[in-house]
Protein backbone atom coordinates (compact mmCIF):
# COMPACT_ATOMS: atom_id res chain seq x y z
CA UNK A 1 0.00 0.00 0.00
CA UNK A 2 1.57 3.31 -1.44
CA UNK A 3 1.96 6.58 1.18
CA UNK A 4 1.18 9.90 -0.12
CA UNK A 5 2.34 12.60 1.69
CA UNK A 6 0.18 15.41 1.06
CA UNK A 7 1.24 18.97 0.05
CA UNK A 8 -1.98 21.25 -0.50
CA UNK A 9 -0.99 24.30 -2.26
CA UNK A 10 -2.76 27.96 -1.99
CA UNK A 11 -1.04 30.95 -3.44
CA UNK A 12 2.53 29.07 -3.66
CA UNK A 13 1.93 27.96 0.29
CA UNK A 14 1.95 24.17 1.74
CA UNK A 15 -1.28 24.53 4.04
CA UNK A 16 -4.05 22.41 5.12
CA UNK A 17 -8.01 22.80 5.65
CA UNK A 18 -10.20 21.59 7.54
CA UNK A 19 -13.08 19.48 5.92
CA UNK A 20 -12.26 21.65 2.84
CA UNK A 21 -12.82 25.02 3.87
CA UNK A 22 -10.98 27.96 2.93
CA UNK A 23 -12.04 29.66 5.93
CA UNK A 24 -10.31 27.02 8.02
CA UNK A 25 -6.68 26.96 6.85
CA UNK A 26 -3.22 26.23 8.52
CA UNK A 27 -0.23 27.17 7.13
CA UNK A 28 3.01 25.22 7.65
CA UNK A 29 5.38 26.41 4.49
CA UNK A 30 5.71 28.80 2.26
CA UNK A 31 8.17 26.56 0.25
CA UNK A 32 6.65 23.80 -0.95
CA UNK A 33 9.68 22.51 -2.77
CA UNK A 34 11.86 21.91 0.08
CA UNK A 35 8.45 20.60 1.85
CA UNK A 36 8.38 17.86 -0.92
CA UNK A 37 12.02 17.26 -0.82
CA UNK A 38 12.03 16.24 3.02
CA UNK A 39 9.09 14.28 2.40
CA UNK A 40 11.35 11.90 -0.21
CA UNK A 41 14.52 12.52 2.19
CA UNK A 42 12.21 10.65 4.49
CA UNK A 43 11.18 7.86 2.08
CA UNK A 44 8.16 9.49 -0.06
CA UNK A 45 7.94 7.48 -3.46
CA UNK A 46 4.78 9.19 -4.16
CA UNK A 47 3.54 12.75 -2.92
CA UNK A 48 -0.34 13.79 -3.37
CA UNK A 49 -0.08 17.42 -4.69
CA UNK A 50 -3.61 19.07 -4.66
CA UNK A 51 -3.77 22.92 -6.69
CA UNK A 52 -6.39 24.52 -4.10
CA UNK A 53 -6.85 27.95 -5.45
CA UNK A 54 -7.05 25.78 -9.01
CA UNK A 55 -10.14 23.45 -7.20
CA UNK A 56 -11.78 26.64 -6.02
CA UNK A 57 -11.38 29.29 -8.56
CA UNK A 58 -9.90 27.64 -11.41
CA UNK A 59 -6.35 29.62 -11.13
CA UNK A 60 -3.28 27.29 -12.48
CA UNK A 61 -0.39 29.48 -10.51
CA UNK A 62 0.37 26.33 -8.78
CA UNK A 63 1.79 24.70 -11.76
CA UNK A 64 4.69 26.16 -11.92
CA UNK A 65 5.28 24.32 -8.16
CA UNK A 66 4.37 21.07 -9.57
CA UNK A 67 7.06 21.57 -12.21
CA UNK A 68 9.34 21.97 -9.78
CA UNK A 69 8.54 19.03 -7.86
CA UNK A 70 8.09 16.73 -11.03
CA UNK A 71 11.53 17.28 -11.18
CA UNK A 72 12.91 15.71 -7.94
CA UNK A 73 13.14 11.90 -7.29
CA UNK A 74 9.35 11.31 -6.70
CA UNK A 75 6.23 10.65 -8.45
CA UNK A 76 3.79 13.29 -8.32
CA UNK A 77 -0.17 12.29 -8.23
CA UNK A 78 -1.57 16.09 -8.51
CA UNK A 79 -5.21 17.86 -8.45
CA UNK A 80 -6.81 20.79 -8.39
CA UNK A 81 -8.92 22.54 -11.54
CA UNK A 82 -8.46 19.94 -14.01
CA UNK A 83 -11.48 20.42 -15.36
CA UNK A 84 -10.43 20.31 -19.12
CA UNK A 85 -8.59 17.84 -21.13
CA UNK A 86 -6.02 21.16 -22.08
CA UNK A 87 -5.73 20.96 -18.06
CA UNK A 88 -5.19 17.64 -18.11
CA UNK A 89 -2.20 17.75 -20.55
CA UNK A 90 -1.32 20.69 -19.39
CA UNK A 91 -0.35 18.79 -16.01
CA UNK A 92 1.04 15.82 -17.49
CA UNK A 93 3.58 18.04 -20.03
CA UNK A 94 4.52 19.71 -16.36
CA UNK A 95 5.57 16.58 -14.99
CA UNK A 96 2.71 14.70 -12.98
CA UNK A 97 2.72 10.92 -12.75
CA UNK A 98 -0.84 10.35 -12.09
CA UNK A 99 -3.72 12.83 -12.25
CA UNK A 100 -7.05 13.03 -10.22
CA UNK A 101 -10.02 14.02 -12.05
CA UNK A 102 -13.00 15.65 -9.54
CA UNK A 103 -15.64 17.92 -11.27
CA UNK A 104 -15.08 16.99 -15.17
CA UNK A 105 -15.71 13.04 -13.83
CA UNK A 106 -18.82 14.08 -12.03
CA UNK A 107 -20.33 16.51 -14.82
CA UNK A 108 -19.64 14.41 -17.35
CA UNK A 109 -18.61 10.97 -16.42
CA UNK A 110 -18.05 9.41 -19.97
CA UNK A 111 -15.46 12.29 -20.53
CA UNK A 112 -13.20 10.02 -17.88
CA UNK A 113 -12.94 7.60 -21.11
CA UNK A 114 -11.25 10.78 -23.64
CA UNK A 115 -9.12 11.51 -20.95
CA UNK A 116 -8.17 7.91 -20.43
CA UNK A 117 -7.50 7.78 -24.32
CA UNK A 118 -5.33 10.53 -23.89
CA UNK A 119 -3.43 9.71 -21.35
CA UNK A 120 -3.42 6.13 -19.99
CA UNK A 121 -5.49 4.30 -17.52
CA UNK A 122 -2.66 4.34 -15.03
CA UNK A 123 -2.32 8.30 -15.44
CA UNK A 124 -6.03 9.09 -14.38
CA UNK A 125 -7.63 8.83 -10.79
CA UNK A 126 -10.84 9.68 -10.22
CA UNK A 127 -12.31 11.40 -6.89
CA UNK A 128 -14.62 10.16 -5.35
CA UNK A 129 -14.93 12.54 -2.67
CA UNK A 130 -18.25 12.16 0.18
CA UNK A 131 -20.06 14.30 2.29
CA UNK A 132 -23.43 13.21 4.05
CA UNK A 133 -23.82 9.82 1.42
CA UNK A 134 -23.29 11.96 -2.31
CA UNK A 135 -20.65 12.50 -4.53
CA UNK A 136 -19.25 16.29 -4.20
CA UNK A 137 -17.11 18.69 -6.17
CA UNK A 138 -16.21 22.00 -7.44
CA UNK A 139 -13.76 21.93 -3.99
CA UNK A 140 -15.99 20.00 -1.83
CA UNK A 141 -19.16 23.25 -2.53
CA UNK A 142 -21.62 21.09 -5.03
CA UNK A 143 -23.46 18.12 -3.69
CA UNK A 144 -24.46 15.59 -6.85
CA UNK A 145 -26.43 13.02 -7.36
CA UNK A 146 -24.40 9.45 -6.75
CA UNK A 147 -23.21 8.13 -3.82
CA UNK A 148 -19.33 7.39 -4.25
CA UNK A 149 -20.31 3.37 -5.30
CA UNK A 150 -23.00 4.43 -7.78
CA UNK A 151 -20.31 6.92 -9.86
CA UNK A 152 -17.58 4.29 -8.98
CA UNK A 153 -18.69 1.86 -10.97
CA UNK A 154 -20.05 3.72 -13.81
CA UNK A 155 -16.53 5.16 -13.96
CA UNK A 156 -14.73 1.99 -13.82
CA UNK A 157 -16.99 1.15 -16.88
CA UNK A 158 -15.58 4.31 -18.62
CA UNK A 159 -12.26 2.98 -18.03
CA UNK A 160 -10.94 4.72 -14.66
CA UNK A 161 -9.15 1.88 -12.14
CA UNK A 162 -8.02 4.25 -9.86
CA UNK A 163 -9.87 6.42 -7.44
CA UNK A 164 -9.12 8.67 -4.53
CA UNK A 165 -12.20 8.49 -1.95
CA UNK A 166 -12.00 11.33 0.75
CA UNK A 167 -14.73 11.49 3.66
CA UNK A 168 -14.66 15.35 3.92
CA UNK A 169 -16.17 15.66 7.03
CA UNK A 170 -12.90 13.96 8.52
CA UNK A 171 -10.37 16.03 6.43
CA UNK A 172 -8.37 17.65 7.74
CA UNK A 173 -9.46 17.30 11.39
CA UNK A 174 -7.68 13.96 12.46
CA UNK A 175 -11.25 12.50 13.81
CA UNK A 176 -9.79 8.81 12.18
CA UNK A 177 -10.48 7.76 8.57
CA UNK A 178 -13.37 6.10 7.38
CA UNK A 179 -12.01 2.77 6.90
CA UNK A 180 -15.31 0.80 6.55
CA UNK A 181 -16.78 2.99 3.44
CA UNK A 182 -13.33 2.65 1.89
CA UNK A 183 -12.93 -0.79 1.58
CA UNK A 184 -16.38 -1.49 0.82
CA UNK A 185 -16.20 1.29 -2.28
CA UNK A 186 -12.99 -1.04 -3.42
CA UNK A 187 -14.82 -3.98 -3.36
CA UNK A 188 -17.47 -2.82 -4.67
CA UNK A 189 -16.32 -1.25 -7.86
CA UNK A 190 -12.84 -3.20 -8.60
CA UNK A 191 -11.11 0.36 -8.64
CA UNK A 192 -7.66 0.46 -6.78
CA UNK A 193 -8.90 2.91 -4.28
CA UNK A 194 -6.52 5.62 -2.02
CA UNK A 195 -8.04 6.91 1.37
CA UNK A 196 -7.78 10.54 2.14
CA UNK A 197 -9.06 12.21 5.01
CA UNK A 198 -8.58 12.24 8.57
CA UNK A 199 -6.04 9.88 9.19
CA UNK A 200 -4.98 10.42 12.56
CA UNK A 201 -3.06 6.98 14.12
CA UNK A 202 -0.91 4.74 12.57
CA UNK A 203 -3.61 1.78 13.58
CA UNK A 204 -6.03 2.93 11.03
CA UNK A 205 -2.91 3.16 8.42
CA UNK A 206 -2.17 -0.64 9.72
CA UNK A 207 -6.10 -1.41 9.36
CA UNK A 208 -6.22 -0.17 5.39
CA UNK A 209 -3.36 -2.57 4.60
CA UNK A 210 -4.49 -5.49 6.10
CA UNK A 211 -8.05 -5.49 4.79
CA UNK A 212 -6.12 -6.09 1.11
CA UNK A 213 -8.31 -4.36 -0.57
CA UNK A 214 -6.84 -0.54 -0.44
CA UNK A 215 -4.26 0.86 -3.06
CA UNK A 216 -2.89 3.78 -0.77
CA UNK A 217 -3.48 5.92 2.04
CA UNK A 218 -3.06 10.07 1.83
CA UNK A 219 -1.94 11.26 5.31
CA UNK A 220 -1.60 15.38 5.29
CA UNK A 221 -2.42 16.99 8.87
CA UNK A 222 -1.00 13.59 10.85
CA UNK A 223 2.17 14.10 9.57
CA UNK A 224 2.37 18.04 9.56
CA UNK A 225 1.55 18.09 13.10
CA UNK A 226 4.04 14.55 13.90
CA UNK A 227 1.18 12.50 15.18
CA UNK A 228 3.81 9.71 13.52
CA UNK A 229 6.28 10.21 11.44
CA UNK A 230 6.34 8.90 7.73
CA UNK A 231 9.01 6.43 8.59
CA UNK A 232 6.43 5.15 10.85
CA UNK A 233 3.52 5.37 8.37
CA UNK A 234 5.14 3.43 6.18
CA UNK A 235 5.95 0.53 8.44
CA UNK A 236 2.39 0.56 8.74
CA UNK A 237 1.49 0.11 5.74
CA UNK A 238 3.43 -2.49 4.82
CA UNK A 239 0.67 -4.67 7.45
CA UNK A 240 -0.49 -8.03 5.79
Amino acid sequence: MIVYPAIDLRGGMVVRLREGDPNQQTLFSDDPVATAQSWIDQGATWLHMVNLDGAFEGDSENLSVLEAVAKLDVCVQYTGGLRDLAALRQAWDLGASRLVIGTLAVREPARVAEAVALLDGDAICVALDAKDGKVVSHGWTESSAYTPIELGALLYGHGARHALYTDVKRDGGLSGANIEDTVELARATGLQVIASGGISQLGEIERLARSGMVAGVIIGMALYTKRFTLAEALSAARQT
